[in-house]
């Protein structure tokens, strides 16, 4: 069970106080050059315009902010999570609804301090945190924003919303930096990430970012009003066809992180963008196949987290896992 506790300071303010958020800036800037702050390491000049994978310069693009109230119940709480999507990916997902930001690219570039103007808007709106939406390959840029914002009073948890494909070593740049991580588990075996994400190496990128975020923050930390100040929630999205490899996954976390981890299984597939184009997801997920992922989770002695309502549902039905696995 989460450990519920009195507010407590984001860990950033220590970071820029005693120079570390410095360094990270600092660090991943020069990285820039010859970009290599995810997987694919496309290693082009970003401080020059040049373009990668993820289609993006050396400004930071956004599509949209707003206090998102369909996340997980400790992310959103009663007021919302003050969520900024970014525009672009590292992932190529064929299935992905957010595709028109995502792959297409909407959105408009901003300068850091606009982008810190959206996180100190967000607070004003009494958000509970500030959750990045795709930070991976604008993490320099956040960074920098996220000082300027500091300056200015920004004095909540800053949640890493990420698909997951991360390198381990670009994670041990945040900590002391990032509250609360979000990230997808959304593959357990590497053909799978290759054909429907584009994703080389994901399984083995992912495990090994994830083990770092949970070195860093632990188990959920709740403040006494149920909101999450700190700590991972694991989200794994159910595939049709066993894509996702929900065993392997659930066997994972079990096993190398902790049975006390907060999961969010989530079931709202549905064959966006390219999708209808593979046979094994060209359609939406059967409710057969949720059942049995959340009986991969009670095997494993995986309670902790939401289900979600119905397999058709973008938000989440607040059940703990556990008094549904039980009642069955």
């Amino acid at each position: 069970m989460p450990n519920k506790q009195k507010s407590v300071r984001p860990v950033y303010l220590e970071s820029f106080q005693n120079g570390k958020l410095d360094a990270a800036i600092k660090k991943l800037e020069e990285m820039l050059k010859a970009c290599v702050i995810c997987p694919r390491k496309c290693k082009v000049n970003r401080l020059k315009g040049e373009r990668g994978f993820c289609k993006t310069g050396c400004k930071p693009k956004v599509y949209s902010y707003m206090a998102h109230r369909g996340e997980e119940p400790a992310i959103s709480g009663v007021k919302g999570s003050g969520t900024i999507f970014f525009s672009n990916c590292n992932m190529g997902c064929v299935y992905c609804q957010n595709y028109e930001f995502s792959q297409m690219g909407r959105g408009r570039e901003v300068e850091f301090q606009d982008l810190a103007g959206y996180m100190l808007e967000l607070q004003s709106r009494e958000c509970h945190n500030i959750n990045l939406v795709t930070p991976t390959h604008v993490l320099p840029q956040i960074l920098k924003s996220l000082k300027i914002a500091i300056t200015l009073g920004l004095n909540i948890p800053l949640v890493y919303n990420t698909s997951g494909y991360e390198l381990p070593e670009i994670i041990q740049l945040l900590d002391g930096i990032i509250d609360i991580y979000l990230p997808d588990m959304r593959y357990a075996d590497e053909p799978c990430a290759v054909k429907f994400s584009l994703a080389e190496g994901y399984p083995e990128y992912n495990r090994q970012a994830l083990k770092e975020m949970f070195r860093q923050v632990g188990n959920a930390q709740l403040d006494e009003n149920g909101i999450m100040e700190r700590g991972i929630i694991i989200r794994h999205l159910v595939l049709p066809n066993n894509i996702s490899g929900t065993e392997k996954i659930m066997q994972f976390i079990a096993q190398e992180l902790s049975t006390d981890t907060y999961i969010s299984l989530m079931s709202q597939y549905l064959p966006y963008h390219r999708a209808q184009e593979f046979k094994e997801i060209s359609r939406r997920l059967k409710l057969k196949e949720y059942t049995q992922a959340k009986e991969i989770m009670d095997k494993y002695n995986l309670h902790n987290g939401w289900v979600q309502e119905s397999l058709a549902s973008e938000r989440f039905a607040g059940v703990n896992i556990k008094s549904v696995l039980k009642d069955g």
